[in-house]
């Protein structure tokens, strides 16, 4: 199934360059009876649904015309953004969401928690910086990269 996704990955590239989108994920599985082709894209700004509904639409028919068909079984094409709280799964994520309010979880206890939210404000390779004036008098958190399991974005209430 990884030659799917590479497959898909070389296909979908340049439609996405053409749109000035960039790919998240590319995923192929089966779930029940059925196979799920799954290309997460995104954007400057954020995707919208006639963006996800051209991707579809140019890919199948690049898909379609492929000679032999890259997809032999029947599946279904699902072209979506990533979501409003997706993972920030590397250095790249993490640095282009500065300035973005993002939920933290760690390994263990730090001040008391193992969760935080607030806005990155710097990161290296050590620290991540979050800001969350509702903290009090320290409004800045300077988290060890090595104590950090995941991070996503998150919606700020």
């Amino acid at each position: 199934m990884s030659n799917v996704v590479e497959t898909v990955k070389q296909v979908v590239e340049p439609i996405l360059e053409n749109h000035e989108f960039y790919l998240f994920d590319v995923e192929f599985v089966k779930e029940n009876k059925s196979w799920y082709l799954r290309v997460y894209i995104d954007k400057k700004g954020g995707i919208t649904i006639d963006d996800c509904v051209m991707v579809s639409d140019e890919l199948s028919e690049k898909l379609d015309a492929m000679d032999p068909d890259p997809i032999p079984q029947a599946y279904f094409l699902e072209v979506s953004s990533p979501g409003a709280e997706r993972p920030l799964r590397n250095d790249e994520e993490l640095n282009q969401a500065i300035g973005e309010y993002i939920h933290v979880s760690l390994y263990k206890n730090l001040n008391g928690s193992k969760t935080f939210e607030g806005t990155l404000k710097s990161l290296n390779d050590d620290v991540l910086t979050l800001q969350n004036d509702k903290w009090g008098k320290q409004d800045t958190l300077e988290i060890p990269r090595n104590l950090i399991a995941k991070s996503r974005l998150a919606i700020q209430f």
